[in-house]
C-alpha cells in the first residue's frame, strides 16, 4: 500500500497538526484502487515527542495516521476492490446500444 499525506491543518497558536488529509492506494497489475480520508488529532505542545509543524516529515504524519486507523480493514477493502476490477460481478450498459 502506498500512503501519502495530501494536506495538513494546524493550530496557528502552537503549530500542532489537528487534521491530516491522507490517501492510500494499492496496485495489482494494471489495476489501481485508492481511498481518501481525514484523521483528527489533539496536539499538546508541552507533551514529550511533540513535533512542531516546520519539523514534520510525511513519514511522521503517515505513522500517526496509520496508528489511528484500522489499516487491516482499509487494506481488505482495497483488496476487494482490486478483485472486483479483475473479475467483475456486475456490468453496465443497455442491450440496444452496440
Amino acid at each position: 500500500m502506498n500512503w501519502t499525506i495530501a494536506q495538513l491543518e494546524r493550530n496557528t497558536s502552537d503549530d500542532g497538526v489537528v487534521i491530516a488529509h491522507w490517501s492510500v492506494s494499492k496496485t495489482d497489475g494494471a489495476n489501481t484502487v485508492s481511498c481518501y480520508g481525514t484523521e483528527g488529532f489533539t496536539p499538546d505542545a508541552s507533551a514529550a515527542g511533540f513535533v512542531p509543524f516546520a519539523d514534520l516529515t510525511e513519514a511522521d504524519v503517515i505513522s500517526w495516521v496509520t496508528t489511528a486507523l484500522d489499516t487491516t480493514a482499509i487494506e481488505a477493502s482495497l483488496d476487494a476492490q482490486l478483485v472486483e476490477l479483475a473479475t467483475p460481478t456486475t456490468a453496465v450498459g443497455v442491450p440496444w446500444a452496440a
